[in-house]
């Protein structure tokens, strides 16, 4: 879908972020969400969509390192059989993945290998397009989740976004999630609290627009002060920086995730959450930036799950993997297949699922997939959203079996 098409699409469905309430349209806040605490049912299992924006690397996330075309391809960017995080005699993790390690080891996180669909996309864009619509033969202007929206009722609350504008993935036919960010509100230092607080109070005689504006304003305020309730409350904030390059949330994943935390523990009747973190597209330097940006979801993820409960799993993709071979300029540029993590405490964890693609018998320099991510999604449908699959993915059949408890 062009982004001229997403955007009339997003802006005539009404789907759009808090901060376009000044103008008229229509969207929920924060305060619509928590007004359903207490309605999750028990048992209820509640997905964590972690989308990390630029193609990140597969190959610096779950390291072939016993492999001697890897070293050959990589060169400095390679790491040894010391340096990583192993699971096994032949492949270990990146060592800023230290969280997802200790969940590895706990049995509550499972590394999909080769992942892709037919006919890959380079572009960042037209790839993003096709794993958000879970179509790869033609664009499509509904996501696998907005279409599962369809199937659930349709309240937009059951599927939301912590990013600025909602995602295709949430667009369904006849309904969409709704995009809630942690958008901040930026003042001139010299407004006290209390012009704040005369902001976000609705006056006699108003019109509803600017009524709407103030109600929208005093939600952010409010979300203003609960995330730093968060962050004051955690030790461990520091250096957790907001998302960057290639798309992402403009609130750090940690934020977003502890948002999750706090919804999840007040019971809302949300199914999905949908967060971000950008800054993976790593064409060069990549060895040491890569190891930061994963070192911020490593510990937004692993934190997360010590708060979210027994029935949450977290589902980490990205729209493509690198090539194989390091370039020039120490870095790696856009590749096919990679890898999906999926952690929680549902997760039949502690495995290594489908085999490490060769690195030798490649497709133009890149990774062939084995496993279709449709295959993926049906498994989470059914397992996590219990929901036929054929009624979100029409046509498709395929399923990966054995994924969940």
């Amino acid at each position: 879908m062009d982004t001229v098409t997403r955007r009339r699409f997003l802006l005539a469905s009404g789907i759009v972020g808090a901060t376009a309430i000044a103008g008229g349209a229509a969207a929920y806040a924060w305060k619509d969400i928590f007004a359903t605490a207490g309605q999750a049912q028990a048992g209820q299992r509640t997905l964590v969509l972690v989308t990390l924006y630029g193609g990140n690397d597969g190959l610096a996330n779950v390291i072939p390192f016993g492999d001697g075309a890897y070293h050959d391809a990589r060169g400095s960017l390679a790491y040894t059989g010391d340096q990583v995080l192993r699971l096994d005699g032949a492949t270990g993790l990146n060592p800023a993945l230290k969280g997802l390690k200790a969940l590895y080891d706990g049995k509550k996180l499972a590394v999909l290998r080769g992942v892709g669909y037919p006919k890959p996309d380079r572009s960042h864009f037209r790839s993003m397009d096709i794993w958000q619509t879970a179509d790869p033969v033609r664009p499509r202007n509904t996501g696998w989740l907005g279409r599962w929206l369809d199937t659930a009722g349709g309240d937009p609350r059951l599927g939301i976004s912590l990013e600025p504008v909602l995602p295709p993935l949430l667009a369904g036919e006849r309904s969409a999630g709704a995009a809630v960010p942690l958008t901040g509100v930026a003042v001139p230092k010299a407004i006290t609290p209390a012009v704040l607080s005369g902001f976000a109070k609705p006056a006699p005689g108003e019109s509803p627009f600017q009524a709407r504006a103030a109600a929208c304003f005093a939600d952010l305020t409010s979300v203003d002060n609960m995330i730093t309730e968060v962050r004051e409350a955690d030790d461990d904030d520091q250096g957790d920086e907001p998302a960057t390059a290639t798309g992402g949330s403009a609130a750090s994943l940690k934020a977003q995730l502890a948002m999750v935390a706090q919804c999840i523990g007040a019971k809302v009747a949300t199914r999905v959450f949908s967060v971000s973190q950008g800054g993976f597209d790593f064409h060069a330097g990549e060895k040491a930036s890569q190891e930061v940006v994963l070192k911020l979801v490593d510990t937004a993820v692993a934190d997360f799950l010590k708060k979210a409960g027994d029935d949450v799993v977290v589902m980490i993709y990205s729209e493509f993997g690198r090539r194989v071979r390091a370039n020039a300029s120490d870095g790696t540029d856009h590749g096919t297949a990679s890898n999906i993590f999926l952690a929680g405490t549902p997760v039949r964890g502690g495995r290594l699922v489908g085999d490490q693609p060769s690195l030798s018998d490649l497709d133009d320099g890149d990774l062939k997939y084995h496993t279709d991510f449709r295959d993926v999604y049906a498994a989470v449908l059914a397992d996590v959203l219990n929901t036929d699959p054929g009624a979100v993915l029409p046509g498709w059949t395929g399923r990966m079996d054995g994924l969940f408890a």
